[in-house]
């Protein structure tokens, strides 16, 4: 034992306490707070034979950060939010010009995860002005936080084995929903974040301490998605099951965090937690997530049908192996998936917990085929090569198999490309988006920076339906307009085609002309006028 604790001593944080407390637990089954299954004979204590930085978990973990660090880089938005709910308040909070949405002027959103993200706002625009610095250190700090899914997968792996320790670390390191989903500035990657350790902490006959630091977590979680709430109730209720003494410091901390979360509205001047009675209000009782789209309740089984495909049977069949081993996880995760069916409005982010939870049960199912394969002759030196392969394998095939996942890897990109070039022409005076959604663009940083914004579109009250008019009238406040192609005829005739890349469902192109601007014919057509007059 004591050689599997100084093999973590390099690990910071949580995982050094981790490996001390509970790495020589008999069972995930402590998941229901009860022992469900024999830990394999001298396997647990084989958990942390490697020391220092040949410690197997130190080599998924820099496994897992590489390719982490690379999607981080890779500039795809899968979500306007990442944008225009987290990152542009976060730098409206230092004080720069950003694009505001209906939700922050209605008061809908907490200011929990932009306060944390305006200190890599500020670094990033520190090391790389211009906007891409400001872009990039967030998304690289949301990616490095995303490895606690794997250092919990491997701790809640070596409560039965070194085998499941290994193939459950593994799975959540190169799985890859996760890959795909951990450096975007959203809430449901940064909850599920806290959730899995959450879990870790809460389960398995905790300490006192260890319930505390676990409310706490859950407690953010539940800022960063309040939709996680009866899944974090799962969570708390079966961790303290039959002994319910233990939700007291649990309670207790989740109200610390609670209070650290209100603190933070009010120091924005807000009324603490006003934004959640104000978005259940505005998506509840006024159906106005419907706005942006409403499926059916099986919706989100026929987006696991689409992106895994027939391999999806693989999954299941290693779940219903693993499920004996984390009963509490995977009710979580059902809990999560059939609240989320019954909200009208659905994308595939909003069960990424479950996505998580499913995966690190079906992790620990083939942890269970490692040791029946070990058990045949000839297959001990090739079990645990071969089902980590097979994890490699699928993963890899399928982050590419379905349309809708080609188009989460490549949507935003072209954007970016448009992007950067007009935020490094020196002679743009002024940009007008013309009936070319704001949201598929990377922010007004990214885009124009201090140069001044228009928007010109048909739900506008004062264009009254009449574009190509008032694109001539106000085209003196811009020398550079982003259009659709088939709009090129409404352009002043001027304006020439610069450059095109595809952004949303077509092609749009970057349309200049030599010269100055007059902002004050274009004053009232700047973005956050515009917006607020069209309700967006």
């Amino acid at each position: 034992m004591r050689s599997g604790q100084a093999a973590v001593t390099h690990l910071k944080g949580f995982a050094r306490y981790l490996v001390a407390s509970m790495l020589l637990h008999d069972t995930i089954g402590g998941t229901m707070t009860s022992t469900s299954a024999k830990v394999a004979p001298g396997s647990a204590g084989t958990v942390g034979r490697a020391t220092g930085w040949s410690h197997p978990l130190f080599a998924l973990l820099l496994l897992a950060l590489v390719v982490r660090l690379a999607a981080a880089l890779w500039p795809n938005v899968m979500y306007p939010d990442e944008i225009f709910q987290y990152l542009e308040p976060a730098r409206r909070m230092l004080g720069h010009d950003s694009i505001l949405t209906w939700e922050w002027r209605t008061g809908i959103r907490g200011w929990l995860l932009p306060t944390l993200l305006a200190g890599p706002v500020a670094i990033g625009d520190a090391i790389a002005p211009g906007g891409t610095g400001a872009f990039l250190v967030p998304r690289l700090v949301v990616a490095s936080a995303s490895l606690s899914i794997v250092v919990s997968a491997w701790f809640l792996g070596a409560r039965i084995s070194r085998v499941h320790a290994i193939v459950a670390a593994f799975a959540a390191a190169i799985w890859f929903e996760l890959i795909l989903l951990a450096p975007h500035t959203l809430g449901e990657p940064l909850a599920t974040a806290l959730i899995v350790p959450a879990a870790l902490l809460v389960t398995n006959n905790p300490s006192q301490r260890r319930l505390a630091i676990g409310g706490a977590l859950l407690a953010f979680a539940f800022v960063c998605r309040f939709q996680y709430a009866p899944a974090i109730a799962v969570l708390a209720l079966g961790a303290c099951w039959p002994r319910w003494r233990n939700l007291f410091p649990l309670v207790a901390g989740g109200l610390v965090a609670l209070l650290l979360a209100a603190a933070i509205d009010l120091a924005h001047g807000a009324v603490p937690f006003a934004w959640l009675i104000g978005n259940i209000r505005e998506n509840l009782l006024l159906d106005r997530a419907t706005d942006f789209g409403v499926t059916p309740p099986s919706a989100y089984l026929g987006n696991f049908l689409v992106v895994w495909s027939a391999a999806i049977l693989l999954p299941i069949v290693a779940i219903w192996r693993g499920w004996r081993h984390a009963p509490l996880l995977l009710a979580v995760a059902l809990v999560n998936l059939a609240f989320h069916s019954l909200i009208a409005h659905k994308e595939y982010r909003f069960v990424f917990l479950s996505v998580v939870l499913l995966i690190l049960v079906a992790a620990l199912g083939s942890g269970d085929w490692v040791q029946w394969l070990r058990a045949r002759p000839g297959w001990r030196r090739f079990a645990l090569p071969v089902v980590m392969g097979g994890w490699a394998l699928l993963s890899v095939a399928l982050a590419g198999a379905s349309d809708g996942m080609r188009d989460y890897w490549t949507r935003g990109v072209g954007a970016a490309q448009l992007a950067a070039e007009l935020r490094h022409d020196p002679q743009m005076c002024g940009l007008a988006l013309y009936n070319v959604r704001f949201q598929l663009l990377p922010g007004r940083d990214r885009l124009v920076g201090s140069v001044p914004l228009y928007v010109l579109a048909p739900a506008d009250p004062l264009a009254e339906l009449m574009l190509p008019p008032l694109l001539q009238a106000t085209s003196p406040a811009f020398n550079r307009i982003i259009a659709r192609p088939e709009a090129a005829g409404d352009l002043p005739a001027d304006f020439s085609r610069q450059s095109c890349a595809h952004v949303g469902i077509a092609d749009a192109c970057i349309y200049a002309r030599s010269g100055s601007c007059d902002a004050s014919v274009g004053a009232p057509f700047v973005i956050n006028d515009a917006l607020m007059r069209m309700g967006h």
